[in-house]
Parts: structure tokens; sequence; C-alpha cells
């Protein structure tokens, strides 16, 4: 038999776990859509479909997540610059990478205000969710785990990025045979 004891204990109950999930459940309000924000570069959805792929579409745009150890960005440690693969904005450079063993491009910094960040509190977690400054398009997160100088690690999803490798600058015409 149910006491109104043992009633106002499970209400109480249910009433806590409510408010100890519910943020876990949802982003703040800037942080759930960056996308939807006020960025230089604006697009319709229909606009970015057509010109992102499946996989870029769903991180940058729906802030999914790539399989760790799938980018072969990750590997990449050439001199050249990372870009956002939904506007072509200047986001990393190769003095900035490491070797993070996680399964994802990482860096201690970005290019200066080439991203945003906000707070994730998606999947039970309180995390710093990273964005293209330029577009709002997601791009990873950032932990307090990294390499000096910074301290910290950019976790980029490597679909969300693209490599552009450094090229020597062009002879100049008196060099040229």
């Amino acid at each position: 038999m149910v006491t109104r004891r043992h009633f106002a204990a499970g209400a109480v109950s249910a009433i806590s776990m409510a408010y100890a999930v519910a943020p876990a459940l949802s982003s703040d309000q800037q942080g759930a859509a960056p996308s939807k924000g006020a960025f230089p570069v604006q697009k319709s959805d229909q606009e970015w479909k057509s010109i992102l792929t499946k996989e870029q579409y769903y991180v940058l745009r729906q802030h999914g997540t790539e399989r760790a150890f799938t980018s072969p960005l990750d590997k990449i440690y050439a001199p050249g610059e990372y870009r956002c693969a939904g506007c072509d904005t200047l986001l990393f450079t190769s003095d900035t990478k490491f070797d993070s063993r996680t399964g994802w491009p990482s860096f201690f910094k970005p290019v200066e205000n080439a991203v945003g960040t906000t707070t994730d509190r998606s999947f039970f977690m309180v995390r710093t969710e990273v964005h293209c400054a330029t577009c709002g398009g997601h791009l990873g997160h950032v932990f307090p785990d990294g390499p000096k100088p910074t301290g910290q690690r950019y976790c980029m999803n490597g679909v969300a990025m693209k490599f552009v490798p450094k090229t020597d600058a062009p002879a100049s015409p008196e060099n040229k045979s």
C-alpha cells in the first residue's frame, strides 16, 4: 500500500532527478545552435547541403562527431593550414598541431579570432564547444589538458576542416632561369 510518505518521497526523488538531468539534456541557448547565430557567412540548410558532404553537414551544421581515428587529417603533420570546410576560414596552422592520441586532429591554439566557444551540456557532460567564428560551423571541443604553452587541447573533427599544404613562394622574376 502506498502511503503519503512513500508518495512524497517518490515525488521529491523524481523532481530532484529532473533537475539533475535537465541541464545535461540541453545546451545553453547560444550553444545549442551556434550555426544559426549572427555570423558573417549565412546560408540556408539547402545551401549548406549543396556544398557540404553528408558527413560535413552532420558535423558542421548538426553538431555531430566523426568516429575517432577515421580522419586522414589526424596524422598529417606537414606544414600548412587547416581551414573550415564550410567557409574556408583559416582556423589553425600546422605549427600548433600535436598528436593527442585521441583519434582526432588536435591543436594547442587557434588562429586569433578564428573560432568561438559555447557551453555544451549534451551527453550528461559540460564541455566547451568550438565553432567557426565566420560561419558558426561546429568544429569540436576544447579541453584544459593540452601541451604548453597554452595547456589547451582543441580536439577537432577532421571532416569539419580541410588541410591546405604550404607551398613555396613563387620565384621572383629575377630568379627565373
